[in-house]
């Protein structure tokens, strides 16, 4: 029964571990790719512009 637990326990830390960093990539290549840096410049500007 340990055996099988132990097992269990390293394949989810791993599928977890390779999920999250599946993610991470995802975030990074979203907000560095080219055709979003109008959008977020905008909306860096927002706060200083006049209402």
């Amino acid at each position: 029964m340990d055996t099988t637990y132990q097992w269990l326990a390293r394949f989810a830390q791993s599928v977890g571990l390779l999920y999250f960093v599946g993610i991470f990539l995802a975030v990074c290549v979203y907000a560095f790719w080219p055709a979003n840096r109008a959008r977020f410049e905008q909306a860096a500007r927002t706060p200083l512009q006049d209402d």
